[in-house]
């Protein structure tokens, strides 16, 4: 019944980690304050490296962004032709390497800011 009821509010994306990072960090505050703002230092860096990170990859590739190629794999996709269907495949293809570079480029940028290199 309360899962039920639970299911139906709009609840947004990844708010149960939101709770336990809040109570994970009341938990940090009580058992050791004068370690928070050592964690709340950590928080910031990793967070201007991802955003750091995004802005990095949308500059350095502006004409390869994976959620357009996404969009046009699947337009592709649609179309009626074997040629359009192979077509559309290889640029899925390429959205898959797109989202793979995206990430790497947001590990190496947060790893590389919050080592301190």
């Amino acid at each position: 019944m309360l899962q039920n009821f639970l299911s139906k509010l709009p609840i947004p994306r990844l708010v149960v980690w939101l709770i336990v990072s809040v109570a994970l960090l009341a938990g940090i505050a009580l058992v050791s304050p004068q370690q928070l703002p050592v964690v709340l230092y950590k928080i910031a860096l990793v967070t201007i490296a991802a955003v750091l990170a995004y802005w990095l990859d949308r500059t350095l590739f502006p004409y390869a962004r994976p959620h357009e190629l996404f969009d046009q794999a699947t337009r592709r996709q649609e179309g009626y032709t074997q040629h359009d269907c192979e077509r559309g495949s290889t640029i899925r293809w390429s959205a898959n390497i797109a989202t793979l570079r995206r990430a790497l480029i947001v590990l190496a940028c947060v790893l590389g800011l919050t080592l301190g290199l």
